[in-house]
Formats: structure tokens, sequence, C-alpha cells
């Protein structure tokens, strides 16, 4: 047996090679420099040792792994920025034999003249996946823990170890497209079906099978290196293929606007690489790889949606020496639908909750809701019987105030009135010991002000969940001005504990993602105002890469909402603080006309009953003189809605609301759907730069309102050349690339 750092190599009787991938002190199995250098001095160890006649490679781990290790992916980022600073002409050069290293190591693995089968036993994504289809055999376990994916997409970048052209002559180019240009998970019967895995085998029987499979005379050769091998589908050149590859750049901008270069580059490997010798098809895809991981795209959403995402999950802004908590019991007083959902994510956490609402049939009708949860996510095989059976058990349903007295959090999710969060606060106090952390879910309530009916501010805090909260990946925590460090700790632990990625913000009005949602809502208003057509509006806001229209948006979150919000903002903070004619409008779409939103089947769209889809309201367009669609820039339509967004996050960041730039960028994200491709609020900001970002803002603030004009702080930032990640660096270190 020899030991690496990183693998054990056991060689049995039969001259079968087990490599297992154990990282220490990692939870999952990822690709960092030294697993490579391991992996490639283990290729050579086999295949100058005649007594190995093949190699099983498998993972120590529950899971197989993730793919490459961020900290890789970040290095790869420092090193083309210094590069660049160095030697311009150099750098994409250096870039591209980084960017192969994993593709050469795998094609060497491929060829090397043993047969190696890849055994897998659970996650296997992105570069891991790709080796294992650079083995000879691919067998998976049957468990439901197993995902296969190439979900590079989603980080704006692609398959760039090999993945694209293999995938492409394992299954129909069809297939392959949908799984790479989606980044989504097969199962393992949908990846034997696509003929991307061999075997399909009880847990228990993996590593056995694949000896077999070596055992069995299972040749050394990849299908492309076999003279006479055909494309499945018969390749680029049939009259399939003279239907596909022409319609596959349409329907993919129909789906993402043209703002994701990763995806189309995944065409263009596919398209290219078929047409030629399998050596030469892995250089074309390493050139394109090379090309896009130098876009702005890529570079924003790996640092977001990869990095920050992972970072913030891991707890960036936790306290340091809080100890960690352990949830023995958790409270939630509120049974309404979201109390409810919290209870169900906090049991789905194994977590047991104690559901409290003034009287029993409404803490029952709470953990009903629970109830259709887990029957929906056993009807659609995603949980078993029994394991909802333990999830429902850890719900108790009462009425009895004292049942959270050994509770070591809190979460308070009654109705957005501050009397009843006074009384409920009080009740709560009366009954759990000094040490139990109080959380108010609220959306629109300042934090410091519902603390003021706290015996123990410093014990109090705000958690804002999303709706659907089983859903929503995303989950603020609102400092109040007293909120004590060991209240943070204790809330950042529980959205851990529940599988939620969190950003932590200072208390003010909307917090962040609400501040940033109603401007987007409001600019859609203006827009109406002006008689833009109300479906220019909607398909403009999905070509800037909004998932939904702000029309659309505002309905979902409920008109009488957005009414409910103004009045109160009025009330507050005086007249100016809402433009009359949005507030005209809004009264008239919920006193006039009694259209709220989706939820009373009429809003800004109309919802028929299913199956015949929703669409926008006929009678919108009468309410303003109309303008011609000629006459509409779909382009400055498109600025307006991302630039009223970002602005408003410049000035969360101006007033000390968002102190780090990776929360507003991740939070706007997972918030409500901001843009992806941009990385993220700041990072569209900084992407275009702060200098051209100013100058489109006092463009636009020309034409459309004072609201667009930029910010002190980023003329300030755009003078001195700074961006958020420079100025804001949450790493401190100023001069390295981040």
């Amino acid at each position: 047996m020899t030991t690496y750092t990183n693998f054990t190599v056991e060689t049995d009787a039969d001259g079968i090679a087990l490599v297992t991938w154990d990282m220490p002190d990692k939870s999952m199995n990822v690709f960092t420099v030294e697993v490579m250098d391991e992996l490639e001095a283990i290729l050579a160890q086999t295949v100058a040792d005649e007594a190995v006649k093949g190699v099983v490679f498998t993972s120590g781990k529950s899971s197989f792994s993730g793919g490459a290790d961020l900290t890789m992916i970040r290095g790869m980022f420092s090193m083309l920025a210094e590069e660049k600073a160095r030697d311009p002409a150099s750098a994409a050069q250096k870039l591209f034999d980084v960017a192969g290293r994993m593709t050469w190591l795998f094609r060497k693995i491929e060829t090397n003249g043993k047969p190696w089968v890849s055994a897998i036993n659970g996650t296997c994504m992105g570069g891991a996946f790709e080796l294992s289809l650079a083995c000879h055999g691919r067998v998976a376990s049957n468990s439901k823990s197993v995902k296969i994916a190439l979900p590079e997409v989603k980080v704006g970048i692609f398959p760039g170890a090999g993945g694209t052209q293999r995938v492409s002559r394992l299954a129909n180019a069809q297939d392959a497209l949908q799984m790479m240009t989606t980044g989504s998970s097969l199962t393992p019967q949908r990846a034997k079906a696509m003929n991307l895995l061999h075997q399909v085998v009880e847990p228990a029987e993996l590593v056995n099978a694949a000896r077999q499979m070596i055992k069995d005379g299972l040749k050394p050769v990849a299908p492309w290196d076999e003279k006479g091998f055909k494309v499945p589908g018969g390749g680029v050149w049939t009259p399939a293929a003279a239907q596909l590859f022409p319609a596959a750049p349409a329907i993919l901008r129909r789906e993402s606007a043209g703002n994701y270069p990763g995806a189309l580059a995944i065409l263009k490997c596919v398209y290219e690489g078929l047409q030629l010798p399998f050596d030469t098809a892995l250089k074309v895809e390493q050139r394109y790889f090379t090309q896009i991981l130098q876009t702005t795209e890529a570079f924003s959403m790996i640092r977001s949606l990869f990095i920050s995402m992972q970072e913030l999950g891991k707890g960036a802004r936790r306290p340091a020496g809080q100890p960690k908590t352990e949830f023995k019991k958790v409270g939630v007083v509120g049974a309404g639908f979201m109390g409810a959902s919290i209870a169900y994510v906090t049991a789905a956490a194994g977590i047991p909750v104690i559901l409290i609402d003034r009287d029993q049939e409404a803490a029952d009708k709470g953990k009903a809701h629970s109830e259709k949860l887990v029957a929906e996510q056993i009807g659609k095989g995603r949980m078993t019987k029994e394991d909802g059976e333990k999830l429902l058990s850890l719900i108790t349903p009462t009425v009895d105030y004292a049942a959270l007295s050994d509770a070591s959090f809190v979460v308070e999710a009654v109705f957005e009135d501050r009397n009843v969060k006074k009384a409920v606060i009080e009740a709560v106090e009366a009954v759990i010991p000094q040490t139990t952390i109080f959380a108010s879910n609220t959306s629109t309530l300042p934090i410091t002000g519902l603390a003021e009916n706290s015996r123990r501010p410093d014990q109090f805090i705000g958690v804002h969940f999303f709706s659907p909260v089983e859903k929503m990946m995303l989950t603020e925590v609102i400092l109040g001005k007293q909120s004590g460090d060991r209240a943070i700790a204790v809330a950042l632990d529980f959205v851990a504990a529940i599988k939620k990625t969190p950003i932590v913000v200072n208390d003010t009005r909307g917090f962040y993602v609400n501040r940033c949602v109603f401007r987007y809502i409001n600019e859609a208003y203006d827009m109406l105002i002006e008689g833009v057509p109300p479906a220019m509006i909607e398909n403009a806001a999905k070509m800037a890469g909004m998932p939904v229209g702000p029309l659309s948006l505002n309905d979902e979150v409920a008109v009488d909402l957005s009414q409910k919000i103004m009045r109160a903002s009025i009330a507050d903070l005086g007249g100016a603080s809402v433009k009359p004619q949005h507030m005209k409008l809004i009264d008239k779409m919920v006193d006039e006309l009694d259209r709220r939103g989706r939820k009373n089947g009429k809003g800004f769209y109309d919802y028929p009953a299913k199956p015949a889809k929703k669409s926008l309201w006929p009678g919108l367009k009468e309410l303003y003189p109309q303008k011609p669609a000629a006459d509409v820039d779909v382009a400055v339509l498109k600025q307006r809605l991302l630039v009223t967004i970002a602005l408003e996050a410049a000035r969360t960041m101006e007033e000390g609301i968002v102190t780090d730039p990776r929360e507003a960028d991740v939070g706007s994200i997972l918030g409500f759907g901001f843009a992806p491709y941009t990385g993220g609020t700041l990072s569209y900001i900084d992407g275009m730069g702060v200098k051209a970002f100013v100058a489109l803002a006092e463009k636009l603030a020309a034409t459309y309102g004072d609201h667009f004009k930029p910010t002190p702080l980023l003329k300030e930032m755009a003078e001195k050349g700074q961006t958020f990640y420079t100025r804001f660096d949450p790493y401190g270190e100023v001069g390295k690339a981040a």
C-alpha cells in the first residue's frame, strides 16, 4: 500500500490497484495543484509497475468530488492579473498552459495503456466527472446521493478539461448540449441512459463491479481512439445535425438573451470539436476555455457564485472567538405561511421545533403546511416515507410559550405590526433563559426599533427569510444597534444549519434586498407612466438578465403590499419619499380595480385557471397613452432597470448598511435574481468600470430623473480609479486580484 497526502493506492492479488481519494481536513474531495501532482505520480507508478493490470479510482468520502477547489480558481485569476501587469503579450499563453493542465493529465490517463475504472459513490461534479469520463469504465452506485453534473456554466465558464468533447462523443449531441448548457444534475439512471455510465449497481457492490470490469478484459482504449469510431447520431454532417446546430444558438439566445459567453462556447466546442481528431478537438476546447476565463462575466460569476458564496456559507462574517452552536431545540412563534415554512426547513435540518400560535388550531395548521411539503417530496421521490415521518415528528405545534424554556434560538414570524411583535417579544422573553437568542423575521420594520421592546437588546437580532423559504437560498441577518457578537454568531450558525447563504446587513428600512427590489419595481412604474408598452418593460428586463419582469415580480410580492409600504414611507418620512404618480397608480390598482396581484388572481397580469398561462392585463395599456414600440429604445430600458438597482446597492454601501461587496453581490443574485452574468450589483458596476458607470448614470439622470444621479461615493471612486472590491476590500489584500 502506498500513501500520498490525498490518496492511498492498494494493489490486490489480481493486480488491480484501488486508488482511494480522501483529502485530509476536507469534507469533500476537490482538485488542487497538489492533487493533480499526486495523480500524475500515481499514474506513473501504476504504469511502471508490471504487477498492476488496471486501476479502480474511487473516493473515501461519502461524496465523490465537487470539482475544482476555489483557492485554485482564485489562484488562476491572481496569476492572470499579475502576468497582465508584467507581460501582457505572454499572459494569455500562460493562462492557456495552466488551463490545459487538467485536460492533458486526463488525456494521459486515457492513453496510459492500462484500464482505469471510475467508481462513483456520491456527488460527482465538474472536473471530477471529466476525470471519470477519461477513465475507460464508469460505474456508479444507485444511491440517492449520487448526482452527476457538469455545472460550470452556472459560474460563467464551461467544462474545459475534455468535458465538451467526451460527452458529445458518448451521448447524442442534443442531450450533450442540454446537459452542459444548463449545468443540470443527472441521476445515475439518466447518466446510464445517455451512455455516460456503463453500470449502475448497489452501493455495497460498487468497487467489486469496477474490479470485475477490469477482470472481464476492459480495453484500455477510449472509443474515439479506435479505428472507425463514429459519433452517436452520425456527427455534424447529418440531416439531424442540420436541424440541431442552426437551432441551438437560437434556443440558447431565447433562454439567456446572449448574456452568457460560456454557454455559447459549449456549442462552438461541440460543433467544431466533432469535426476534428480528438487531440486537436481538446486543443480547440482549451483555446475557448482560455478565452472565456478572460471575460468579465466569467471573472464576476466565479467570484460571486462560487468563491464568495462558499466563503459566506462557511461563515466569512462570523465574529471570531464565538463557540459554534449546536441547536437542540428551536422555537418559531407565528404559524402562518412564513413561520410554518421556517419550521419546515428547521426540521429538515434535523432540529426539533416548537411551533407556537395563539390557538391550537392555528398551530396545527402551521404543521399541516409541512405535512403538505413532505407529501410533495415523497410523491416526487425526493424523500422516503421514513424520512418524511422523522421530519414531521420534530415539529411540535402548541400554544404554550413555556415549551420554549430550553430553546437555544427563537424566531418570531408574526404579522408585520409593531404592537403584535411587542406582545410576542415580551411573552417569549418571560420564559426563555438568558442565553437564548431572539430573532425577528421582518421584511420592513427596523430591528433597532423592535429591540426597544426587549429586555436584552444585545441578544436580539433580525433574520429576514424570503418566500418560499424552502426554495430561496438567501437569508438576511440584520443587526440592530445593540446586537452583540454572540447574537450574530448564533444567527449565522442557524442559517448554516438550515443550509442557507447568509448576508449580514445593518439596520435600515427595507434592509438590503427589498430596497433594491423596490427600485426595480419603481422603475417599471415610471416606464408605465411614460407610456412604454407593458410587454416591452417585461421583455427588456428578461433580456437584461432578470429572471422575471418587474411587473410580474410586483404581482408575486402583492400590489397591496407595495401600497402598504408606500403609505408607511409617507407616514414616517414625508410625502417626498414616494412619487405622487406612483401612489396614484397603486391606489387605482388596489382601491378602485381590486387588482392585488397573484394572490387574488389579478394584478398587472391576469391569472386564469390552470393550465392556461398568466398574461398581461389588457387594461394596463389603457391607463396611460401608449408610445409606439418603434420609439422605445430597448437597450435604454435594459440599462435603466439594471442601473437603478445597482445605484441602490451602491447607496447601501455608502450608508454602511452593507459593508462587504461580496454580500451585496451574492444577496442581489440569490435574493431577487439580479442578472447573474454580471456577478451581482456591485460587480456590474466594477465590471464596466466605475467611471463608465458614473457617466451612464449621469446620462440617464438627464432624461429620466434625479434618482439616477451618481452618489458622492461613486464620483469619488471614479476619480480615484477604484472598484468596490478595492475600496471595500473583503480580503484585506488590495493590490492582489481577488
